[in-house]
């Protein structure tokens, strides 16, 4: 009977990894505020369409409930959400436009530098792409309105990074750097995207490589040794405004974690 059960446990598990090989485990992050979680589909949707089987996580508290979380994933995806405390950066509140969630930042910060230790492939979205440059020793602009006016570095083309129009509808150009990977997953030097922050990345972190700006100078999308992350929402461009030029970003997430 032993031999049995034995034998049926090796089958199963052969099963499942034969499962895990052609089709990864994507973990995507999510809200925690006011004692429920919460996500969009959209990143369900594209993760689904790219080849991979979606799985929310929750909230972490410590660093081996994060371990014990991402030791069934095989890539993660931070999503969008709050400002980054700025204290994580060493910086003071700048005003009242700035919102910070505690306890996500607690979290996410945990999955992220979990992630980076198991060496885990990471796509960053928005806070996500954020939360990444500062756990990697960057900082950002807490209040762009506030902090770069018309422009960053002299530029002089002021852009609406807060759009009113559909979420899945582009309302400006980013420019693509060449020989970069995003520049090589998209096909493309430039594009419209969507856009819906207040804050960017100001200093890069640690062997953080900035790819892709819109016409002001925002950092708009940046790489790093198994990282990818971007300013704008290619989750909602695909699953809402049908965009599949954006679904590549998920893709690529997917066959890295192969």
């Amino acid at each position: 009977m032993m031999k049995r059960v034995i034998l049926l446990a090796v089958l199963l598990g052969a099963v499942l990894s034969g499962c895990r090989e052609s089709r990864p485990v994507v973990g995507v992050s999510c809200c925690w505020d006011e004692g429920r979680v919460s996500l969009s589909d959209a990143y369900l949707t594209a993760v689904r369409a790219a080849g991979g089987v979606p799985v929310v996580l929750p909230p972490v508290l410590s660093a081996s409930e994060a371990s014990e979380v991402l030791s069934h994933v095989d890539a993660l995806v931070l999503t969008g959400g709050e400002d980054i405390a700025p204290a994580r950066y060493g910086e003071e509140v700048l005003n009242a436009t700035v919102e910070v969630n505690g306890a996500r930042d607690t979290s996410d910060f945990l999955l992220a530098t979990e992630a980076l230790r198991r060496g885990l492939p990471i796509l960053g979205i928005c806070r996500g792409e954020q939360l990444m440059n500062v756990v990697l020793g960057g900082s950002l602009y807490q209040d762009l309105p506030t902090q770069i006016g018309s422009g960053v570095n002299g530029t002089t083309a002021a852009i609406d990074h807060r759009q009113s129009e559909p979420d899945g509808v582009g309302t400006h150009m980013i420019y693509i750097e060449a020989g970069s990977r995003l520049r090589e997953i998209l096909g493309c030097d430039s594009l419209m995207v969507n856009s819906f922050h207040h804050q960017a990345v100001k200093e890069p972190g640690a062997g953080v490589v900035v790819v892709a700006r819109s016409a002001d100078g925002v950092v708009e999308a940046w790489e790093s040794e198994g990282i990818l992350c971007v300013q704008f929402h290619p989750e909602l461009l695909y699953a809402r405004g049908g965009n599949t030029t954006f679904l590549p970003i998920f893709q690529d997430l997917v066959h890295r974690a192969r």
